[in-house]
């Protein structure tokens, strides 16, 4: 279904119409859909564009159903559609997949996890400035830990590997380790870091920053130091300049680096000094979710899996399980995910819209438990209450 895009200077457009498939999700999902739905058929409205969703299978519902979690035609339509929006996921037990996912991302190539972060005021927060924050996280999401290559201790996997380690690379292990691999290449962590940088130059922004563990892990995550680097010499040097380099002032995005450890201390006491950060898979889950504490928790942390002209937009909080169905949850993380969803394809009035109105409706004091909560207020709105006065007010 790629006819309802055109393609400028390598982005996709979207016209006057717009269809997109939803994956519902697990747990909350059902309850987060219900509320954002409207919102973006508000959105779209007032923006005198047609927008329309149908639903695809996958997770808990369709292992019922169909006896696999995500069947092939789940994975084609997301394909065939480009962009499509998530709930929460689950995996079922027994269902063959490690992550469902990890699956969705590796199987489309959506290698980038983009995690904006800035905080909405009126939203709780545990820090004394949360409004110096904004950042974009640009997390590698098809290597490193998440590519799922480890074995159990005392397993025959496990022996066998050892046993190599030992006889060809003279590495001492004990007999009864786990074992796990960290795989990291050139040409992924590249794609990613291009990405990082294209957007923040297309965006203003004044810096990038490599956040890694090359002090400790220096041929994975120092080499992904040193890739980054090369990318931004070599394919952007009229355009950016490295930390070391600067003298004074400057109109070129500036590229910094920063060991993962101090980046976290980092980002709470000097959060405004930096703007996009790009780093391997689990730096990139750790600090998202640290980030997003900051700013009221992942209820209000928008995320996107990206590829080429190709994207998955959900919701980056879990299923919770013991919520779902009553009505209570926070829906803006899918909301706020579906605005990107906007952004993406040309559609930034109305993704600019449903961001206004979500702050207006915060800034009000509408806010659903896990916001309230934070503030000591007893007072909260269900999920549903919510979407309505985000509707409301687009």
């Amino acid at each position: 279904m790629t006819d309802q895009f055109t393609i400028e200077n390598g982005l996709l457009r979207a016209g006057s119409s717009l269809t997109v498939p939803v994956i519902v999700g697990d747990g909350v999902g059902p309850d987060i859909w219900r509320a954002a739905e409207p919102v973006l058929m508000e959105a779209a409205k007032k923006g005198e564009r047609t927008l329309s969703f149908f639903k695809v299978s996958a997770g808990e519902e369709s292992f019922k159903e169909r006896g696999e979690p995500l069947p092939t035609e789940t994975l084609q339509a997301l394909r065939d559609y480009r962009v499509s929006l998530k709930g929460p996921l689950s995996t079922p037990v027994g269902g063959g997949l490690r992550s469902l996912n990890v699956t969705i991302r590796q199987a489309l190539d959506l290698y980038a996890c983009v995690r904006p972060v800035k905080w909405i005021d009126g939203s709780p927060s545990p820090v004394k400035k949360p409004e110096k924050i904004n950042m974009v996280i640009f997390r590698e999401n098809t290597e490193d830990v998440y590519s799922g290559f480890e074995w159990p201790s005392k397993s025959e996997q496990a022996k066998k590997l050892i046993k190599f380690l030992e006889d060809s690379l003279g590495v001492e292990l004990s007999p009864e380790a786990a074992i796990g691999l960290k795989p990291m290449t050139e040409k992924a962590s590249k794609k990613l870091i291009r990405l990082a940088i294209t957007q923040a130059l297309a965006e203003g922004r004044p810096s990038v920053t490599l956040v890694h563990k090359g002090n400790i892990m220096k041929h994975t995550e120092g080499a992904f130091k040193t890739w980054g680097l090369e990318v931004a010499r070599e394919e952007f040097k009229d355009k950016t300049i490295e930390e070391s380099e600067v003298k004074g002032e400057t109109d070129k995005l500036i590229i910094k680096d920063r060991i993962a450890d101090n980046m976290f201390m980092q980002s709470i006491l000097k959060p405004e000094e930096y703007s996009v950060l790009a780093m391997p898979n689990l730096n990139g889950d750790y600090l998202s979710d640290a980030l997003a504490g900051q700013i009221g928790g992942l209820g209000l942390a928008p995320g996107a899996n990206v590829g080429d002209q190709m994207a998955v937009f959900e919701a980056t909080h879990g299923t919770a399980p013991n919520h779902a169905g009553k009505d209570l949850v926070n829906p803006s993380s899918l909301i706020l995910s579906a605005a990107m969803l906007f952004d993406f394809v040309g559609w930034e009035k109305e993704a600019a819209s449903i961001r206004l109105a979500i702050e207006k409706t915060i800034k009000e004091g509408i806010m659903t438990y896990d916001l309230a909560r934070q503030l000591g207020q007893n007072k909260s709105v269900a999920c549903s209450e919510f979407g309505r006065a985000v509707a409301k007010r687009v």
